[in-house]
Parts: structure tokens; C-alpha cells; sequence
């Protein structure tokens, strides 16, 4: 059986299919939620889950949370004198729900889908992958927690056209994520987030508006006295989930502090968080291309959507009621559970087609030259875009940047800045170029990603046809090198552009001929059609593409027939 997971900044669930549907499997103690929270005493007994957590509070200095938000960042943290990295500490969570879900199921799991937040990137996914396989996991897939959403949704069953937003809040990390059902496809069109933004900052404002109220500083108490006013503050944003008012207690160095917090005080010291989780919104809508009059329909994901303060915010941007079917905490973990059952070709679902996007840009260093005529190099030149629909190949040329320059060195980069040392270094190739004037050899780049987040590298000297390549691949990834080669022969037509494909060059050609042979009015708008068609094969946007073609195509013939 294969399991799926939702492992969460602040609590984690696993789930299985059964029966034509996904359970919840509940852990030790009877609940569906376990606590993302390890403790460790002196003897290196460990403690997981609620028990933790209650620990936290007599032992703050041996426990740690949160640490999903470290995943893939080689932080430590310190028990005394044990010392373990974010992915160890979140592996100790999976082994725990690991060993719960075996109880109940009364079998041995060696499988699970993992789910992870849509902006996670390559290394924190990696991170997520060594995690479970040190839990005791094979894992083969990583699912985006917004795909595993729409998933568990049903979307992939609607029968019409539609958009759909997936809005995930949880506790430590938020993702926005714009999705399409397209002629039965499920695709990502672009995703967005903030790995450092969530429940956990609601919870930090409640805190920082009672010491701001008493005047004390933070820094000033003790670790044990900061986690009671973190939880008492845990406890005051809940309940104005349900009341106008609540009351804040705490006992600071043996004396009591009340604060009494009305939701409109909480709701206007909120407004700098809504602002930050607008921001990600506003990006993904540009990236995918639509207005938020063009989403049929906007889903809320995570623990922390339970909050009034975010769904009023949230009903209030776009207009309307978002959908809350299913609980918030658990639909991730439903959706990794369903995505499982279509791994495992389960009768019971059919199996979706669905498409990811790439989160962070892909691509290289480059030298060019500046307004004033000065050569400048480590600038980063994107190859394949964020959100680029995955599986995805693009090719650049690049051309030697001095005199007799007898080598290319190409470096791999993943991210967004435009100064190439300020993004995360992958590899490097490097192949011999002839020696000729500046800018006269070219060389052909091209990069292939692959939902495996498998990379694929290779260069090519125009003029000796010489190529290296290199395959970046997921370190914990089980494919053989044998394996790895097929997977990319099996991609091996995408690296043919657009352009290139038979039926659009015979389109282009076709708009080229009558352009030539038209005038006027006529000629203006067959060549603002072909301008609005090559955009789209440029830009490899599938939907775009059956648009602009259509209205091509639409155009020229009726041309040719009023002139019949």
C-alpha cells in the first residue's frame, strides 16, 4: 500500500485510500492532527507529536517546531548535546505517523506520497525526499500541496473549461497557486508563496500586541517564560475566531499581566500580514496570465484559512465565497492519499493527467554590455522561466564574449535575481570552443526539466557539432543512469520548438504567403495574427497556442473566401 502525507509546518497527517475513497488515518492518541513538534531529553529519548508540544512548555530548550520552514537550508538545531538538521527533525515525525498508520492498518508501508508547498525549491524539495527515506519511506513522487488539493476537490472532474485558485495558509508557509482544467488536463499555470508566512505570524501579533500593551521587552525573559506567552497568545487568536473580545493571561517572573484584545484591534494590526500574502496573489495571477474576474473559483487550503480575518480578506479581493467543503486541515493529506491510489492504478480512480510548473527560473551566467559600452559579466540569463509548464526544453545561443577565447564555461543556476551569484549554483559544464574573433562562435544551450526534477543540460559548438551534457538530478533520486537516459529520449521531442512542428509551419507559411499577397487593412490584421501566434510558440503556452491558431487559421480563410 502506498500512503500519502501532508507534512506540515505545524501539524502532519497520512492518509490511505480505501473503498473509493481517502481516510484519514488517526495516530496513537485518537487524532487526525499530529503536532510537526520533536522534543529530546538528556537519555536521547524522543518525543513526537502532542506529547511534545506539551513538552515545550517545561522544556523549551530540548524541543524544536517549525522546522519545516528550515527544510533544505543545512540549519541545526540543538537538544543538549544532540544536534540534528530540519530534515532528521521531520523524519522523526514521518517515522511516528509511520508506525501509527501501520498499527492501524495492520501491514507493513514501504511507500508514500509526500506533499510539499508549491514554492518549495529544489533543495527543500530534496530535503522533504531524504526525510521520508530516512523514515523509512521509498519515495518515488513529491506532490504539490495545491495539486493535491484540487485533487481531493474533484476539479479534475469537472466536465467544462474552468480556473481555479488554490489558497494555502498554513502555519508556517504560504502558497498560492492558479490551476486550469484544459480538454481533461489538469495544469499548473503558475504558482507564488512565502515560505516564511503564516499562522504562526497571526499567532506573533497577538504577542507582540500584548508586549507592546505591558511594555516589556522579550529579550529580557526567559525561554520558558517566552513559549507560556507564545501559546497564551495561540490561544487568544483562536478564540477570536469565535468571539468580539477575549482575555489574555500570562504569569511573568510570579505576576499577572491581562490584556484584553477586541477583534477589530487584532483585525487593523493584521493588515501589514494581508498585505505581504497580496502580494504572491497579484504575481501568480501576471505569471499565469489572468484577472481575478477570469478565476471561476478559489479554494482554501491550511489551518490558518480557518481564521474569520483571512476569509473575510479573501472573500473581499475576489468577490465572492470561497469554497470550504472540505476541512482545510485535511484536504492536502485527502488529495496525497488519492494521488497514491492513481500511482498504485487503483480501479477505483481514474487516472488524472496533471501538469506542474517549474517555481524558480532556470539558467545561466552570461556577459553583456552595458549602456555605456562596458563589458560586464555574472549576469544571470533565464533559459527555462518560472512557471513553465513541466515536462519543458528551451535553447539559447550563446556567442564567445572575447578575442581567441578557446573554452565556454556554462553555470547552472536556479532563481530570480538578476546577478548570477546572487542565485543558487546547480553545476557546470564546460566545452572547447575554435579560437576566432569576439562573438563569432556560437554555442547552442539547452536546458530540459522533467517532473522528476531531473535536469538536463547539454551544449553544442555550431561550427564542430562537438556536445556535452550533464544531468542534474535529485541526489536521493532511484533511477539508474540507464533509466535516467530513456526518460530523456522519451523527451526528446519537446526539445523540437513549437515552430518547428509540421502543422504550425505549415500555418506560418501560409500567413507569410497571404500577407504578402494582400493590402490595406487586410494585410495589417494577418500580420498582427501571426505577431499574437509565433508569441505564443515562443512562449510554449499550449492554451494560447490552440487560441491564436484557431483565430489564424479562422481569419485566413475567411480571407480566401471573400475573395472567391
Amino acid at each position: 500500500m502506498i500512503v500519502g502525507i501532508d507534512l506540515g509546518t505545524t501539524n502532519s497527517l497520512i492518509s490511505y485510500f480505501e473503498d473509493g475513497q481517502a481516510k484519514i488515518i488517526p495516530n496513537r492518541l485518537g487524532d487526525n492532527l499530529t503536532p510537526s513538534v520533536v522534543s529530546i531529553d538528556d537519555d536521547g529519548t524522543v518525543y513526537v507529536g502532542k506529547t511534545a508540544k506539551e513538552r515545550m512548555l517545561t522544556h523549551p530548550e530540548q524541543t524544536a517546531s517549525v522546522f519545516k520552514r528550515s527544510m533544505g537550508t543545512g540549519k541545526i538545531f540543538s537538544f543538549g548535546k544532540h544536534r540534528f538538521g530540519a530534515e532528521e527533525l521531520a523524519s522523526l515525525v514521518l517515522k511516528y505517523l509511520k508506525a501509527d498508520a501501520e498499527a492501524y492498518l495492520g501491514e507493513e508501508i514501504r511507500e508514500a506520497v509526500i506533499s510539499v508547498p508549491a514554492y518549495f525549491n529544489d533543495a527543500q524539495r530534496k530535503a522533504t525526499k531524504k526525510a521520508g527515506e530516512l523514515a523509512g519511506f521509498f519515495v518515488e513522487r513529491i506532490v504539490s500541496e495545491p495539486t493535491a488539493a484540487a485533487i481531493a476537490y474533484g476539479m479534475d472532474k469537472r466536465e467544462s473549461e474552468s480556473k481555479f485558485l488554490v489558497f494555502d495558509l498554513g502555519g508556517g508557509t504560504f502558497d498560492v497557486s492558479i490551476l486550469e482544467l484544459f480538454e481533461n488536463i489538469m495544469e499548473v499555470r503558475a504558482v507564488a508563496g512565502d515560505n516564511y508566512l503564516g499562522g504562526e505570524d497571526f499567532t506573533e501579533i497577538v504577542e507582540q500586541m500584548f508586549l507592546r500593551e505591558h511594555d516589556i521587552d522579550i529579550s529580557t525573559l526567559d525561554e520558558k517564560t517566552r513559549v507560556h506567552i507564545r501559546k497564551q497568545a495561540e490561544c487568544a487568536k483562536l478564540e477570536l475566531s469565535e468571539k468580539k473580545k477575549t482575555l489574555m493571561s500570562c504569569k511573568i517572573k510570579d505576576k499577572p499581566f491581562d490584556y484584553e484584545i477586541s477583534l477589530n484591534d487584532f483585525e487593523d494590526a493584521c493588515q501589514v500580514l494581508l498585505t505581504k500574502i497580496k502580494r504572491p496573489i497579484e504575481r501568480s495571477l501576471r505569471d499565469a496570465g489572468v484577472k481575478m474576474k477570469d478565476i471561476d473559483e478559489v479554494v482554501l487550503v491550511g489551518g490558518a484559512t480557518k481564521l474569520p480575518t483571512v476569509r473575510r480578506f479573501v472573500s473581499k479581493l475576489f468577490g465572492r465565497l470561497p469554497n470550504v467543503d472540505i476541512n482545510p486541515d485535511e484536504v492536502v493529506a485527502i488529495g496525497a492519499a488519492t494521488q497514491a491510489a492513481m500511482k498504485e492504478r487503483n480501479e477505483a480512480v481514474k487516472e488524472v493527467i496533471l501538469t506542474d510548473v517549474c517555481p524558480f527560473t532556470l539558467g545561466t551566467s552570461v556577459c553583456v554590455t552595458r549602456a555605456d559600452g562596458i563589458e560586464e559579466a555574472g549576469h544571470y540569463m533565464p533559459i527555462i522561466e518560472r512557471n513553465s509548464v513541466i515536462p519543458i526544453s528551451r535553447k539559447v545561443t550563446l556567442y564567445t564574449a572575447r578575442d581567441n577565447q578557446d573554452k565556454i564555461l556554462v553555470k547552472i543556476l536556479q532563481g530570480e535575481s538578476r546577478h548570477a551569484d546572487d542565485n543558487l549554483y546547480l553545476g557546470e559544464l564546460t566545452i572547447s570552443v575554435p579560437p576566432a574573433p569576439q562573438g563569432r562562435e556560437p554555442v547552442e544551450v539547452t536546458y530540459t526539466y522533467d517532473v522528476n526534477s531531473l535536469l538536463e543540460v547539454e551544449v553544442e559548438v555550431v561550427s564542430t557539432k562537438s556536445r556535452k551534457r550533464i544531468v542534474i538530478k535529485n541526489e536521493n533520486l532511484d533511477m539508474t543512469d540507464e533509466e535516467i537516459d530513456a526518460r530523456f529520449k522519451e523527451l526528446a521531442a519537446l526539445k523540437i520548438h513549437p515552430k518547428d512542428q509540421e502543422e504550425n509551419k505549415l500555418l506560418l507559411l501560409r500567413g507569410e504567403r497571404m500577407y504578402e499577397e494582400t493590402t490595406g487593412d487586410t494585410r495589417k490584421m494577418i500580420e498582427y495574427k501571426l505577431e499574437l501566434f509565433e508569441g505564443a510558440l515562443n512562449k510554449y503556452d499550449k492554451v494560447k497556442i490552440k487560441e491564436t491558431k484557431e483565430e489564424l487559421e479562422s481569419y485566413l480563410d475567411y480571407v480566401e473566401e471573400s475573395e472567391e
